[in-house]
C-alpha cells in the first residue's frame, strides 16, 4: 500500500469514528445531559452552516435536518482529526486530548469570530462546563472507535 493509500485509509477510518462518536455524544446529550440540566437542543450546527454556506432550510423541521447533518459533519472533522493525530504517532489518551484541545479552542473561537456565539470566557460556569463535558464524550469516543478500526 503506497503512502497515500494510507493516508487515505486512515482518513476513512476517521471519518467512520467520528460519525461514531457523534452518534455517542448525541445520545449523551439526549439520554442524560440535557435531562440533567434541562438544556434544549443547540441549533448551533445549523447556524454555522447556513452562515457559511448558501443554505437556508424551509422552516423548522428543514433546519433540525439540516442540524443533524452540520451536526455530524462538525463529528466527521473530529474523527478525521483524530486520524491525522494517529499518523503522526499519537495514540490513546495523549491523541484525544491534542484533537480535544485544538478543535474545541478552534470550534468555540470560530463561533465567537463568525458572531454565532460569545467567545467561552463569557459564558456562564456552567454553560462552559456542559460544553466541556459534551465534547470530551466525542473526543473519547471517537478515539476509542478510531482504534477499534484501526486493530480491525
Amino acid at each position: 500500500m503506497t503512502s497515500s493509500e494510507r493516508m487515505a485509509a486512515t482518513l476513512r477510518r476517521g471519518a467512520v469514528a467520528g460519525v461514531a462518536g457523534t452518534a455517542v455524544m448525541t445520545a449523551f446529550q439526549l439520554l442524560v445531559e440535557m435531562p440533567v440540566t434541562g438544556r434544549g437542543e443547540s441549533l448551533a450546527p445549523a447556524n454555522l452552516a447556513s452562515k457559511l454556506l448558501p443554505i437556508q432550510p424551509d422552516g423548522p423541521s428543514g433546519r433540525r435536518r439540516l442540524n443533524y447533518a452540520a451536526h455530524f459533519a462538525v463529528g466527521i472533522g473530529w474523527g478525521v482529526a483524530r486520524g491525522v493525530a494517529g499518523r503522526r504517532g499519537l495514540r490513546g489518551q495523549r491523541a484525544v486530548a491534542v484533537v480535544f484541545g485544538l478543535l474545541w479552542t478552534g470550534d468555540v473561537l470560530a463561533m465567537a469570530a463568525l458572531g454565532l456565539d460569545d467567545p467561552p470566557w463569557r459564558w456562564s460556569r456552567r454553560d462552559l462546563a456542559i460544553d466541556v463535558v459534551d465534547k470530551i464524550v466525542l473526543a473519547e469516543a471517537t478515539g476509542l472507535a478510531f482504534e477499534q478500526l484501526e486493530r480491525s
